[in-house]
């Protein structure tokens, strides 16, 4: 087994290990002594589920830029045109971005015992591209599983 192989395994292990320990730390360590609303459950630890999804969604996002542009870079060098075409896939998903951010809406909406800051266009527009482009890239996905299975099927 290769050294990355194994670095991969121990990491995805670890991974692992901080998740479950934090689902318990949040399903397990009680209700908020001052709830948001009295009438739903309010989990005390709720900031430390939150923070992990940001870091894992972070770390996420970093190491498949770091692995793209490396990638992008070595065949570049071997196969200039073959690289370029692999910006395609980037391009679709960017102007997938930008189509659901159009078709966001900026309303604010009324949200019962909630009073912050974030109630805004930006974040709702934010948040409803978030959620189109997560509809589209699962409708994408299906359609290419099934179109695999009957091209397969067919060959």
């Amino acid at each position: 087994m290769k050294l990355t192989d194994r670095l991969s395994y121990y990491v995805l292990y670890a991974l692992f290990a901080i998740i479950i320990i934090v689902f318990g730390i949040f399903y397990f360590g009680g209700e908020m002594a001052n709830p948001i609303v009295p009438e739903v459950s309010n989990p005390a630890q709720t900031e430390v589920l939150l923070y992990l999804m940001y870091g894992i969604l972070g770390l996420t996002v970093a190491i498949t830029l770091v692995v793209f542009t490396v990638q992008f870079l070595v065949a570049l060098k071997d196969n200039p045109v073959e690289a370029l075409k692999s910006l395609i896939g980037i391009i679709l998903l960017a102007a997938v971005l930008i189509v659901s951010w159009i078709m966001g809406s900026g309303e604010e909406l009324s949200i019962a015992g909630y009073d912050g800051t974030d109630n805004v266009p930006f974040w709702l527009k934010m948040t409803d591209m978030f959620l189109y482009s997560i509809y589209f890239l699962m409708v994408v996905t299906a359609v290419a599983m099934l179109g695999s299975g009957i091209k397969k099927r067919f060959s």
